[in-house]
């Protein structure tokens, strides 16, 4: 699975995008993956509801 990361679009960007201003996640090439999300910590747990961290042997 691709790393994703968190972003936050302020409304002038969003605006420049036609998107809701927000948290999202995004991938490391900057398409939007999840979002708006209300804040840092929504965007985060969706992050890594969609991308768990890989479990060691």
């Amino acid at each position: 699975m691709q790393n994703l990361l968190s972003r936050h679009v302020q409304t002038e960007e969003s605006l420049r995008l036609g998107v809701t201003s927000g948290w999202y996640s995004t991938k490391v090439s900057g398409t939007f993956v999840t979002g708006p999300h209300a804040t840092e910590k929504d965007c985060l747990s969706k992050i890594a509801e969609l991308n768990p961290p890989m479990k060691r042997k």
